[in-house]
């Protein structure tokens, strides 16, 4: 309860680093992104995995940053449009760790990882974070070039960060940077 408490009183200010034009554009467009990809999905999605997705987006967000988010979670990958309407993978893990500016947050199973930090931009909880290929060693975010969206191993990732409850949250990635139009990894414990 301190760690949200803390968390909470600190200024917004206070966990911006600088976006990438490119994903600051990606977060722009989140509601187009999200519109289109949904389009795609539900139109030409198998009903099992439409269950799924609906499931996945069940729920309204809550104080993103609590004193029970730290920890190993069971996460699964969503991709909306692009290649195929909608795919839905097996669960992964994954977790987060407290940082003094928010979340650091790693896919730590499969063969396409993730991990970065969610931070609070403009009152939204902001992921940050670099895609990769097992068996890259990626870069942090921060150093990655400016104009840099993905090296076909390694991509920037930007996503909206949703607590649901104690036992679930998303990540909402609009326009990723390979394969689909939209992801969402859902996350439970």
């Amino acid at each position: 309860m301190r760690l949200a408490l803390l968390l909470l009183a600190l200024p917004v200010a206070a966990f911006a680093g600088s976006l990438r034009p490119a994903d600051e554009a990606r977060l722009d467009n989140f509601d187009a992104a999200f519109g289109d990809a949904m389009m795609q999905a539900l139109s030409g999605g198998a009903p099992q995995d439409v269950a799924a997705l609906t499931r996945a987006l069940s729920g309204q967000p809550q104080i993103a940053f609590a004193a029970d988010l730290p920890g190993e979670w069971s996460c699964r990958t969503i991709k909306l449009g692009g290649i195929s309407p909608l795919v839905v993978y097996s669960p992964f893990k994954c977790r987060f760790t407290a940082t003094d500016r928010g979340f650091a947050f790693e896919k730590l199973t499969g063969s396409q990882l993730t991990r970065g930090e969610i931070t609070l931009r403009e009152g939204q909880a902001v992921y940050t974070g670099v895609g990769y290929v097992r068996g890259e060693t990626p870069p942090d975010y921060g150093n990655l070039p400016e104009d840099f969206t993905s090296g076909g191993k390694v991509q920037s990732d930007v996503a909206v960060f949703q607590r649901i409850s104690p036992t679930r949250a998303r990540l909402l990635f609009p326009a990723p940077a390979v394969e689909s139009d939209f992801d969402i990894l859902e996350l439970t414990r």
